[in-house]
């Protein structure tokens, strides 16, 4: 395939998504044609159609973009689905977000934060540090950050923000310079089959971790002596066992 900087249009199979609308506002943001298909509209659609992206909500071929040069789809669109089969069957580029996530980071400086409960909040957190104290970061949040109402956004930094999804194991794809990993509870099972595996798959995450970059992980996490990064600190609200806590919290009002 060509690479992204030569792409000029993208078809999103599944453009609704959280993770998925934040790809097609950085595609949109740097003049590239996307247009996409969701199963119902929804305030986030609204929001895509209002910035200028064509969406529809009929499973119908004839609406595809059928000039596009990249297709991105999410694991959650039906095997039955036929704007999906359509495509695959007649030669199309199709990539995973995850895929596409790793490639537009490729060349980026990555703060990537994963967990099963957390992973939004704190990547929010994260990138809104960044961005409010000026020095600036690219944004993909796996929801609408309430206080600049996106999920997405750029910067001249070569610094990326991106949550970093386990499931069907997409944080993979990524591999940070600073990685977060803020819970490992037992979840999407019916991907994993056990919670064993599931933690395999974090600490194989951990082990993504690019040279002399570090991982943050919260206190306590099970199995986290078997985490493959040698610069690893915890962190904990009151542990003091941790290599980061909080002491003397004050609210302030302002």
């Amino acid at each position: 395939m060509k690479a992204l900087k030569d792409i000029s249009s993208v078809y999103f199979l599944g453009i609704g998504g959280s993770g998925m609308s934040a790809l097609a506002r950085y595609f949109n943001n740097n003049g590239v044609k996307v247009s996409g298909y969701d199963k119902t509209p929804t305030v986030l659609t609204d929001q895509l159609q209002a910035e200028g992206i064509t969406i529809h909500f009929e499973d119908n071929i004839e609406l595809i973009d059928k000039n596009a040069g990249l297709i991105v789809y999410t694991p959650a669109i039906p095997a039955d689905h036929t704007g999906y089969n359509y495509l695959k069957d007649n030669n199309y580029t199709l990539l995973k977000r995850s895929d596409v996530l790793g490639m537009i980071t490729k060349d980026t400086f990555n703060i990537c934060v994963a967990g099963t409960h957390g992973k939004t909040t704190t990547s929010a957190m994260i990138a809104h540090i960044l961005r409010d104290s000026g020095f600036g970061c690219n944004a993909f949040l796996g929801g609408i950050a309430t206080n600049y109402g996106t999920n997405f956004w750029s910067s001249d930094k070569n610094i990326s923000v991106a949550e970093a999804d386990e499931y069907d194991r997409s944080f993979l794809k990524l591999f940070p310079d600073i990685a977060v990993i803020t819970a490992m509870d037992a979840d999407h099972l019916d991907i994993y089959g056990t919670a064993e595996k599931l933690e395999d798959a974090f600490i194989e995450f951990s082990g993504q971790v690019k040279p002399n970059g570090l991982l943050i992980s919260k206190q306590g996490l099970h199995r986290s002596n078997e985490f493959k990064v040698p610069d690893h600190i915890t962190y904990s609200l009151h542990d003091m066992n941790a290599g980061a806590y909080a002491t003397d919290i004050k609210n302030k009002i302002r």
